[in-house]
């Protein structure tokens, strides 16, 4: 049995890592809410960049592929997860909160510094 709520489709991109981002506290941006989402990243054990996606709007795997490589792109973190919950966003704004995660992951705590 699955555990992502009726009526969502869940979707996983595992993309390979280019520059790490180290340990760092996690950072949350957005709001779920009608035609918005969340983005929660995350440092992770892993050479790579992990991408969760719940989404509301079914049957737009291919839209979200072309949105994570383009994220991927123009980041390639290694040694991240993100966990995205969407409520029916544009690309755009998809492409904006994942923008904004990265730009808080520079002012995001780092774990181990002083």
């Amino acid at each position: 049995m699955s555990d992502t709520p009726a009526g969502l489709e869940s979707l996983d991109f595992r993309l390979p890592g280019g520059r790490p981002a180290g340990r760092f506290d996690p950072v949350l941006v957005g709001v779920v809410g009608s035609g918005n989402l969340e983005v929660l990243l995350e440092a992770a054990d892993s050479p790579d960049c992990a991408i969760h996606v719940d989404t509301s709007a079914r049957g737009f795997g291919t839209i979200w592929q072309a949105v994570v490589d383009d994220f991927h792109t123009r980041h390639a973190l290694a040694g991240v997860r993100l966990s995205i919950n969407d409520m029916g966003a544009t690309p755009a704004v998809v492409s904006l909160r994942l923008d904004q995660a990265v730009a808080e992951l520079g002012r995001a705590g780092q774990k181990g510094t002083p």
